[in-house]
C-alpha cells in the first residue's frame, strides 16, 4: 500500500438500534457509529472512515462508494434477505478485485459472505448471555498484534460448531463458551486479489463493540485487509491471441 489512507466503509443493517430500546441504549447512534469512531480513534490519519446502512439508496453502496472502498466491514442480522442481489454481487466482485471484507457476528449469513464462501455458513447458536473466551491461536499475526493470549467477554450470544464454511486459510481465534461449545471465531480467507476476515463477536444486545480489545482486533484487521497488490486480476479474463515463445527459442 502507498502512504494514502485506507478508505473504510462501515456497513450496518441499522434496524435493531431503531426498533429495540435495549439495543438503542447501548448503541444510540447505531453500531456503525461506534465501530467507525473506534477505527478513527485507533488508526488516526491512516484511515478515512465512512458509513453506510441498509435503508439508504443502494444500501449506501453505490458504484462510486464501492470503487473507492479499500475495506468494507459488514454487520447484518434480521434483514439479510433485503440486501439486493445485484449489490451483493458488486461487493463480491470488489473483493475479487482487491477490496478487503470484514463480516462481523451474524454477518456470517450476509449475501456477500455466503457468495464468497460457497457454503451455507450455518452454525449452532444460543442466546443466553454466557461467558466467552476467545483464544488467540496465531500470536504474531498482524490481526493479533498487541493482544494477550485470550479475550474475555463476560456476556455474549453463543455460536457453536459445526460452522459450515470452507477451511480457513488462517485460523486466528477459537472461542470457548461456558455452555461447553467451541467455535472458529476469527477466520481469514483469500478470494481473487481480496482478503476476508470473519470475526464472530458482536451480538446487538451486549456492548461488544465498546470492548477495548475487540476494537483493537477490528483496527488490526482493517490494516491487514487493506489491498496490497496493484497487479492485474486474472479473473477479469484476457484473450491471449498469441502464444508465448517456445522454451529455448
Amino acid at each position: 500500500m502507498s502512504d494514502k489512507p485506507i478508505r473504510v466503509t462501515v456497513w450496518n443493517e441499522f434496524r435493531h438500534e431503531r426498533s429495540n430500546a435495549a439495543v438503542k441504549a447501548i448503541y444510540p447512534e447505531g453500531m456503525h457509529a461506534v465501530v467507525a469512531e473506534a477505527l478513527r480513534r485507533r488508526l488516526g490519519s491512516a484511515v478515512e472512515v465512512g458509513t453506510a446502512t441498509l435503508d439508504e439508496p443502494d444500501h449506501g453502496l453505490t458504484d462510486e462508494v464501492l470503487e473507492r472502498t479499500d475495506v468494507l466491514t459488514w454487520w447484518g442480522h434480521g434483514a439479510h434477505h433485503e440486501v439486493r442481489d445485484e449489490i451483493a454481487e458488486k461487493v463480491r466482485g470488489r473483493v475479487l478485485r482487491g477490496m478487503g471484507l470484514l463480516p462481523m457476528h451474524s454477518g456470517h449469513l450476509s449475501k456477500p459472505f455466503t457468495l464468497l464462501m460457497g457454503t451455507t455458513c450455518m452454525l449452532k447458536w444460543r442466546d443466553c448471555g454466557e461467558r466467552e473466551i476467545l483464544w488467540n491461536v496465531r500470536p504474531g499475526h498482524p490481526i493479533t498484534d498487541g493482544l494477550s493470549d485470550h479475550l474475555d467477554l463476560p456476556q455474549t450470544e453463543m455460536y457453536g460448531e459445526l460452522f459450515d464454511i470452507p477451511e480457513p486459510d488462517e485460523l486466528i481465534f477459537i472461542s470457548w463458551f461456558e455452555g461447553g461449545n467451541v467455535f472458529r471465531s476469527g477466520c481469514c480467507f483469500h478470494r481473487g486479489k481480496g482478503a476476508i476476515f470473519y470475526f464472530r463477536p458482536g451480538h446487538e444486545t451486549f456492548p461488544i463493540y465498546h470492548h477495548d480489545q475487540v476494537q483493537r482486533v477490528l483496527a488490526n484487521a482493517v490494516r491487514w485487509l487493506a489491498p496490497k497488490s496493484s497487479s492485474p486480476y486474472a479473473g477479469d479474463g484476457v484473450n491471449v491471441t498469441e502464444p508465448m515463445a517456445p522454451i529455448g527459442s
